[in-house]
């Protein structure tokens, strides 16, 4: 019987036989290229879950091979993860969950709502990728998807942070954002939206056109 030679760590090999994590399909292109970014992008996910902590139901928009969404699942009851593409819908929810039981399904938020009453909503860069003709439509489904005190997230790219972008990432961000320019956005949707700074793993106050990445909680969505 192979052992290792410290005896707390024999269980390892005894989760290793049900089987090991895996990677989804962006999260291992991050992971063969750039592991850095790793901790970048969980921290992102780390502040989505600081900022819901305690919350019941939380929808997650855009969540891709939802890699991060466990995140904020140790955070909060109970998480809807959606996305447009049923590609990493499908792979989602063909990898074990076990005890984390996170909801995938397929869902484009520019069609409309997912109207179910929830505590919060965000969206990790996802609002960047939206047509800035679609813009409102979007985020007006956003604030449909909360209970009238619901609370929404949403992180960016900052334009400022373009020229360094690589060129995948610049093909699909049509519509990034200065922070005075995506707080205007929110504000039509929201009466209170708080703008934070991001660089790296940091998020702060600091000197906005300085961000890298920007967040705006949104809170007390107004009536359509």
């Amino acid at each position: 019987m192979e052992q290792t030679k410290e005896s707390q760590y024999q269980f390892l090999l005894d989760l290793e036989k049900s089987g090991l994590e895996q990677f989804g399909l962006m999260s291992s292109q991050i992971w063969r290229d750039d592991p850095r970014r790793l901790g970048i992008f969980l921290a992102r996910y780390k502040f989505v879950a600081k900022m819901f902590s305690g919350m019941k139901r939380v929808l997650e928009v855009g969540c891709a091979d939802g890699f991060g969404t466990r995140v904020v699942r140790q955070e909060v009851q109970e998480v809807v993860a959606t996305d447009f593409d049923p590609v990493f819908v499908s792979r989602n929810q063909g990898r074990p969950q076990g005890k984390w039981n996170i909801r995938f399904q397929a869902h484009d938020m520019l069609g409309g709502p997912l109207a179910e009453g929830f505590d919060g909503v965000f969206a990790v860069d996802v609002i960047e990728h939206i047509p800035t003709v679609d813009e409102d439509r979007f985020v007006a489904n956003l604030a449909a998807s909360l209970h009238p005190q619901g609370v929404c997230l949403v992180g960016t790219p900052s334009l400022e942070s373009q020229i360094y972008a690589s060129a995948p990432s610049k093909a699909g961000h049509v519509n990034c954002k200065t922070a005075p320019k995506l707080k205007e956005l929110m504000r039509r949707h929201f009466h209170n939206v708080f703008i934070f700074s991001m660089n790296d793993e940091m998020v702060h106050t600091g000197f906005y056109p300085m961000a890298h990445y920007l967040f705006a909680l949104c809170c007390h969505r107004k009536c359509p």
